[in-house]
């Protein structure tokens, strides 16, 4: 059985999806330190044929705190809502699928979400579900007790508890572990990495990297599971 263990990320871009459809259980790890500047709470839109940047404002985020604990900003939130369905709106009107995309967007950030942990894991879940996955998701938080322990050793006791042994990690991961330590453990770690993609937006040039929420806008459930299955295990 594969799992995978990541933080959660608002709306990722398709390679956290690509690693979700790869493994049997996907656990977020919301009981780690949040992460400043990184993905947890932002990512980028396709605007006037660019990347533009989106950020959830928050209240107090800072690298000391756990993900799980980090709260959505409740004077800036609603503001920053609607701004953002305006821009979806005006930005992707014209997109083939912008209807039930946007629908489920707007859905997802009008939940009763108070953390960014909790948005953010709402969003993968419906665009989950969205596009059939079938994955079986965990919180960490709930589950496994082991704050206690070492970065790595977390990720060992998790594989042991879910009684699975063989464990996807990002391609990034490669600066972080080595596959011999967790064969020592017996665990198998395979690492994934996106292949390059290419799908019709309004214009030429591709811009790539974009949000999931890009993918869904340009294309049918047939053909992001088509896209999922675009990557390679690394060696």
């Amino acid at each position: 059985m594969k799992i995978a263990i990541m933080q959660p990320y608002i709306f990722p871009y398709i390679g956290y999806f690509q690693m979700i459809s790869a493994v049997d259980k996907f656990v977020f790890y919301d009981d780690v330190n949040f992460i400043k500047q990184g993905w947890i709470n932002r990512n980028r839109i396709l605007v006037s044929g660019q990347g533009h940047l989106f950020t959830v404002p928050l209240s107090k985020a800072n690298s000391f705190s756990l993900i799980k604990d980090t709260l959505i900003s409740e004077n800036l939130y609603e503001s920053w809502k609607m701004k953002f369905l305006q821009t979806l709106s005006q930005s992707y009107k014209r997109a083939p699928y912008f209807k039930p995309v946007y629908n489920l967007i707007s859905e997802i950030l009008n939940g009763p979400s108070k953390s960014i942990s909790e948005l953010a894991i709402e969003s993968i879940l419906a665009v989950s579900q969205y596009m059939n996955l079938k994955t079986q998701f965990i919180i960490s938080s709930q589950s496994y007790q082991n704050r206690h322990l070492e970065r790595q050793e977390r990720l060992f006791d998790i594989c042991k508890q879910e009684n699975s042994f063989h464990y996807i990690n990002a391609s990034g991961g490669q600066e972080l572990y080595k596959k011999e330590d967790f064969l020592v453990q017996g665990i198998h770690l395979d690492f994934i990495k996106s292949l390059p993609l290419e799908y019709k937006q309004f214009t030429d040039p591709f811009v790539p990297h974009l949000s999931i929420i890009d993918l869904l806008m340009f294309n049918n459930r047939d053909e992001v599971n088509g896209l999922l299955t675009q990557y390679e295990f690394i060696n």
